[in-house]
């Protein structure tokens, strides 16, 4: 009993940092605290709805504006995603509206690229001057030669901007630098890919397999509250994991694998599950393709053989292996979001859905549901000019199984090819700061030096503002509508995000800087509306949906459609079988292995030790650390080493040390964090920190970014496996 308790309140520090916020007022600071108190000594406070984008998770939330400013944020209780709560970030999103470092007028570069020197300009002059130079690459070198970067919901419109221009090399790195090959990896072996949010049935699982997912640390909110409903429920919980992370605190079974080898824990937990006749017999039988190729595939994968490979010990496999067996088909093993480790991932991945089917979780209640689905057709336009040139022409290489362009693959195209006249000529950048999204820092810099022209628009001076020619400040996701986000979930759901005060100083947002654009392009007849409001009354219009109703609520949900083959949800496996493919036909097309294989990943250099990064609870990578709300709470990562390690190397809880990797690359100083909760091989930071854009106030901690100069590519997909990178210590 006393277990299960403490289990009930693993969300304590979710709820110490999210009270820390509310007391800050989502402003920051003395002065705009007492700005506030007396604020509420006048005027009427109105409650505004809108969706949230401190992360993609896109939880509504309300927000209580009074004379003009926001005083509080909320979890929207009619949203399917926040169920009334935020998490951390979103309750200090309003610490990004105030953030006194925000872009606050366009600007046109005065010095070189890079060098963080420029003017301010007004609103006409930048646009004209970007249109100018996107009319001359379209002209000179087709409009294929322009790349568009961007991350966030806010960058519907400019995608559509940069479609009707006429290139379709759009891409965000959030596919090829975190979740592609999970989708891939589905794919191959359902058909379907898992979407966001995904369909994972937490809250009714009976088994939560958590293979570096940390669920606690990284807040996806309503899997967090799904996961305190899963212990409360007396789920069996298994983490997996080299560090003991919040979530394994919850588990019954932790498994302290060496980095890089889940693989083969996947493999040898079939190995059981098919050797012991555990798996869902009945299922497998109906719906699954290729099971003796698998059965045979696994005998090698003796719970013996992978103890020498993982450090889990035979007992151990086969007792986490049998209690799924025991709990199918309720088991959800969790596929994760930032998947790309060590690029073998597609593969990785889909040993996790192949787990999956042979515990017959695809489509059952604990596992994997079926999500509900609401039709909401896009405004007509015109049709998008085709595309002149391939991505052979441009020399990016292709990857017939990834369903999205590769971020890292546009900027290897924009390095100049010899006897040709086609490459990446230009790059438009919304929301992202690709000197750290994109492995290979350095890389990204010279790709940046080489090209013709380069427009970014954000909300805050990163680092990749620096690099630009034209910056437009981005109106904060509070400041602003975007188009509607349509969701399939449980109950599907169409939610809203409008303005909750002006934008402030001279920002604009998205939508408007794409039809400015357009009018400067000849691009005018893509934009068939005046404004936003405009152009969503027209969606939702064709949708049947009360505007002036969704801007009360913040949302609107559909009835819950069935979800489980139990309910009648009719099997379909959109793969060339029209089964679940255990083994892959599609992949031993292309010359890939047909079921995944483990392949070892190589072990530190003596005195070295594998870096591995990931989230705290109160940010979302590098979007939030200069946020001066969140930063109350944390404002710098620390080294996670582990103890023994620390002793022979004499470090000290608190000490700053500079950390090299084995290309030499050293990073800034950064606090070790001594603990025996990670394993003596690797260490561990929060991504996101060390920011040294001159024009951010928050320096702290150390940028792991700059340390990953290594990354090995997904065949499969292209992906970039970012965990293969080793770092020592300089005192």
């Amino acid at each position: 009993m006393a277990s299960r308790i403490s289990r009930r309140s693993f969300l304590k520090l979710a709820g110490m940092a999210s009270a820390g916020v509310a007391v800050a007022g989502g402003l920051g600071g003395a002065a705009i605290k007492a700005a506030m108190k007396e604020t509420v000594r006048s005027g009427e406070v109105k409650e505004v709805a809108t969706f949230c984008e401190l992360c993609f998770w896109k939880c509504g939330m309300i927000a209580k504006v009074q004379d003009g400013k926001i005083v509080k944020l909320e979890g929207n209780k009619k949203h399917p995603l926040s169920n009334g709560k935020l998490c951390p970030r979103g309750n200090g999103a309003t610490g990004l509206t105030y953030d006194p470092d925000r872009l606050k007028t366009p600007m046109i570069r005065t010095k070189n690229r890079g060098q963080e020197m420029f003017r301010e300009a007004t609103w006409d002059e930048a646009l004209d001057y970007t249109a100018e130079k996107m009319t001359g690459i379209k002209e000179k070198y087709g409009p294929e030669c322009l790349a568009f970067f961007n991350h966030g919901y806010g960058a519907s419109q400019l995608k559509h901007l940069l479609q009707a221009y006429g290139t379709p090399n759009i891409a965000a790195p959030s596919y090829a630098q975190c979740r592609g090959p999970r989708e891939v990896a589905f794919d191959l072996t359902y058909g379907e890919e898992i979407g966001s949010p995904e369909r994972v049935d937490i809250k009714n699982t009976r088994m939560l397999v958590l293979l570096g997912s940390h669920l606690g640390e990284n807040m996806h909110n309503t899997q967090v509250q799904e996961f305190a409903d899963a212990i409360d429920n007396g789920a069996k919980i298994v983490v997996v994991d080299p560090r003991f992370s919040t979530a394994a605190g919850k588990a019954d079974w932790y498994l302290p694998i060496k980095a890089g080898t889940d693989l083969a824990l996947l493999l040898s937990w079939m190995n059981v599950i098919i050797n012991e006749g555990l798996y869902d017999k009945e299922y497998v039988h109906s719906y699954a393709f290729g099971f003796e190729q698998l059965k045979a595939h696994v005998q090698a994968y003796t719970p013996e053989r992978v103890w020498t490979i993982t450090g889990i010990k035979p007992e151990l496999i086969r007792a986490t292996a049998r209690e799924m067996g025991h709990q199918k088909p309720g088991v959800l093993i969790h596929p994760g979001r930032h998947v790309t480790w060590y690029g073998d991932d597609t593969q990785r991945v889909r040993a996790i859905a192949m787990l999956t089917a042979l515990l017959g979780a695809w489509g059952r209640k604990g596992g994997y549901f079926y999500p509900g689905s609401v039709d909401v057709p896009k405004v007509k336009t015109k049709t998008y000019p085709t595309p002149n040139r391939s991505r052979a022409d441009l020399m990016i290489k292709n990857y017939p199984l990834a369903s999205h362009v590769l971020a890292s693959g546009l900027c290897d195209a924009t390095f100049p090819i010899p006897n040709s006249q086609c490459h990446i000529r230009g790059w438009f950048v919304y929301g992202t700061n690709l000197v750290h999204s994109l492995p290979n820092p350095e890389q990204t810099r010279r790709a940046l030096s080489e090209l013709e022209f380069v427009v970014v628009s954000d909300v805050l001076p990163m680092e990749i503002t620096g690099w630009a020619d034209v910056i437009l400040p981005d109106a904060t996701f509070l400041e602003r509508h975007d188009d509607v986000h349509v969701a399939s979930w449980r109950e599907p759901f169409v939610s809203l995000r409008q303005p909750v005060i002006e934008p402030m100083y001279e920002s604009r947002p998205p939508w408007w800087v794409a039809k400015e654009l357009a009018k400067r392009l000849d691009l005018e007849e893509y934009f068939p509306w005046n404004n936003m409001e405009e152009y969503l009354g027209m969606r939702l219009e064709n949708a049947g949906i009360n505007f002036e109703q969704l801007k009360k609520d913040g949302v609107v949900t559909f009835p819950r459609q069935p979800m489980y083959l139990e309910e009648g949800v009719p099997p379909a496996f959109y793969t060339p079988s029209g089964k679940i493919e255990l083994y892959s036909p599609r992949l031993a097309e292309q010359g890939q292995d047909p079921m995944p294989t483990f392949q070892h990943h190589g072990d530190p250099p003596e005195g070295y030790y594998r870096l591995l990064f990931g989230r705290a609870p109160v940010h979302t990578f590098g979007r939030t650390t200069n946020n001066p709300v969140l930063n109350r709470i944390m404002d710098e990562n620390e080294i996670w080493v582990n103890r023994h390690v620390a002793d022979k190397w004499g470090l000290k809880n608190g000490q700053k040390v500079i950390l090299q990797n084995q290309d030499g690359v050293k990073s800034n100083q950064i606090k070790v964090k001594v603990t025996e909760r990670i394993r003596n091989d690797c260490v561990y930071m929060v991504h996101g920190f060390g920011h040294k854009s001159r024009g951010l106030s928050n320096h702290k901690g150390a940028d792991d970014s700059s340390l990953v100069t290594k990354y090995n590519t997904d065949p499969i997909m292209g992906g970039t496996g970012m965990n293969v990178n080793f770092v020592t210590f300089i005192a």
